[in-house]
């Protein structure tokens, strides 16, 4: 049963009436006529469209042929150019409240997707070498275009890669939106402001989480379960979280952490070093490493 008229027009009064007093509250602009924040929508979009452009025969779509490959992909970064201008101008024009010109904006936004767009060759340079690590470290993987069309892990850093760079460019709600959707997707939450070396496997993936701030050495593996968090929040005079400070472990290169490890606060482990299930570290540990939970039970 369809609901009343005055029904309909009695929750459209009221939820009017909520964003009025929310925007009030937070002082923001009350009428400011046009979108003011990227699309979730869009940004989706552009991102499946990126990933085809690095991937066209994998990732592409279906019907693509190697002979339209070069084509399809020139098309392509046209249009991810000129969609992605134009949500980087609504996020630079939100972090300054709409201060300066449109032109602007649109010239500067245009300077940022050019320099990403310049740098998605050595991109995709470091996904292979993800692929390759991902093949090579699973005894299950058949060949490398499974791990590349299926694997979640990889996945999830395709898009990590997207939004790292992105996030670095001065985009960080755009950048978050991409991150959240392989978050979504793959169970794998990764923050795009964390730094992540090459050669990087996350085998399984389910309930991964990398902090902000965490930094990732080359050719490191993580298993299911893996959490790279915060200890603590410290906190500024006026009682809220203090943003931006170096929180998440630091992962040397070749350390490889097994399912289930928690490893928190601004600690480093150190190279070459093995974490073992269900771990819960707090504590730095030298190169060479070998932490289980009963080495930490007898410390």
């Amino acid at each position: 049963m369809e609901p009343e008229a005055s029904v309909i027009d009695k929750v459209t009064s009221e939820l009017r009436r909520a964003r009025h007093d929310w925007r009030e509250e937070q002082g923001r602009e009350l009428d400011l006529g046009n979108r003011e924040l990227p699309s979730n929508q869009a940004v989706h979009n552009l991102v499946d469209r990126l990933c085809a452009i690095l991937f066209p025969m994998r990732l592409g779509p279906p019907d693509l042929t190697k002979e339209r490959e070069n084509q399809f992909v020139a098309y392509s970064l046209g249009t991810v150019e000129r969609d992605l201008v134009a949500q980087a101008c609504l996020e630079l024009g939100y972090a300054e409240r709409n201060q300066r010109a449109p032109e602007t904006l649109q010239n500067e936004a245009g300077k940022l997707v050019v320099d990403l767009i310049g740098q998605l060759p050595e991109l995709r340079r470091k996904l292979d070498e993800d692929v390759l690590a991902a093949y090579s470290g699973d005894p299950a993987a058949t060949c490398v275009d499974e791990v590349l069309i299926s694997y979640p892990g990889v996945h999830a850093l395709i898009h990590h890669r997207l939004a790292h760079a992105i996030y670095n460019a001065g985009l960080p709600i755009i950048a978050r939106i991409i991150a959240e959707k392989a978050h979504s997707t793959t169970g794998i939450d990764i923050h795009p402001g964390a730094t992540i070396g090459r050669s990087f496997f996350i085998d399984h993936g389910t309930g991964v989480v990398i902090g902000e701030t965490a930094v990732i050495g080359d050719w490191v593996r993580l298993y299911q379960n893996v959490t790279l968090g915060a200890v603590r929040f410290t906190k500024d005079e006026s009682g809220s979280l203090t943003k931006g400070e170096p929180r998440h472990p630091i992962v040397e290169d070749d350390v490889v952490i097994y399912a289930g490890a928690t490893v928190l606060g601004r600690i480093t482990i150190g190279r070459a070093s093995v974490i073992g299930g269900n771990v819960w570290l707090t504590q730095s540990v030298a190169p060479e490493s070998q932490i289980s939970q009963a080495s930490l039970q007898q410390r």
